[in-house]
């Protein structure tokens, strides 16, 4: 190996390690990326070279798993999603079941493929049980604080979460998957607040019109909502001609009538 320093050795060295291949293809990718070892090994589980011999590792952790080894290969089905994701310490109710979903690129809820787990657990370099139960702690840490992560999380849940055939999400669900992302006991963001339940107004006044499906829009403007709601109770940035879903025209309408204020002027205490 031609000389190189200290720092790029364990560079060299950790690429191996994760991706199992050989130094020379090590030092290729690293230099290529400019001795950055997370872009490097992205560049590498993307290329040719990597196709042919997955990392062997994460391989073997999604094999046993597998329901119907002969019938689905590529498939890890609910009965070993759950034995997995006790496995790495993640509840079945809680925010962070979702963010692995997320990661993982899950087809539906309770389901893994070979290749969204592989280049889940690839770009996180986790290749471990140990690795990846590490990672969702992390996650679960995060998910209250950071905005885009919550975000991400949210916003895929809401395919994940589709019935069959369907373009909406049934207002059961909806509620169940709110329920989660807005209170803190299962990892959320607590919307209800000391002066204004909320989240259980809004459910409130979705069961009043009839409880109808949940459509892409009104969930991602929800949660938009929601942190608006944070920012000021008192409905100061709300404007009729801002580009809400009809929903929370309704909703807002709604609160300030609950409130004996229909024309706005709340005042918090």
């Amino acid at each position: 190996m031609p000389p190189y320093s200290s720092v790029q050795k364990q560079q060299i060295a950790q690429f191996v390690s994760f991706t199992q291949a050989k130094d020379t293809v090590a030092t290729k990718f690293l230099k290529q990326y400019r001795w950055n070892t997370e872009e490097a090994i992205d560049a590498y589980f993307q290329s040719p070279q990597a196709a042919a011999g997955a990392t062997p590792a994460i391989n073997q952790i999604f094999d046993k798993y597998r329901d119907s080894p002969e019938e689905s290969p590529d498939t890890i089905g609910i009965d070993g999603a759950m034995r997995y994701l006790g496995d790495i310490n993640v509840e079945l109710d809680e925010v962070t079941c979702l963010a692995i979903a997320e990661l993982l690129k899950s087809p539906s809820m309770g389901e893994f493929t070979r290749e969204g787990f592989l280049n889940g657990w690839r770009s996180v370099q986790c290749d471990t049980i140990d690795k990846m139960a590490a990672h969702a702690s992390d996650l679960r840490a995060r998910i209250p604080t950071e905005l885009d992560l919550f975000r991400r999380v949210y916003r895929y849940t809401f395919p994940l979460c589709l019935v069959q055939g369907q373009r909406n999400l049934q207002f059961e669900i909806a509620v169940e998957q709110w329920s989660l992302f807005f209170s803190t006991p299962k990892g959320g963001v607590a919307w209800n607040t000391a002066t204004t339940p909320w989240l259980d107004w809004w459910i409130e006044f979705l069961e009043g019109c009839g409880k109808k499906p949940v459509n892409k829009d009104l969930w991602q403007q929800v949660e938009v909502f929601m942190r608006k709601s944070h920012e000021d109770e008192a409905f100061g940035w709300w404007s009729e001609d801002g580009a809400w879903p009809g929903a929370l025209d309704g909703f807002v309408a709604w609160v300030r009538e609950k409130r004996g204020n229909s024309e706005g002027a709340m005042e918090v205490e």
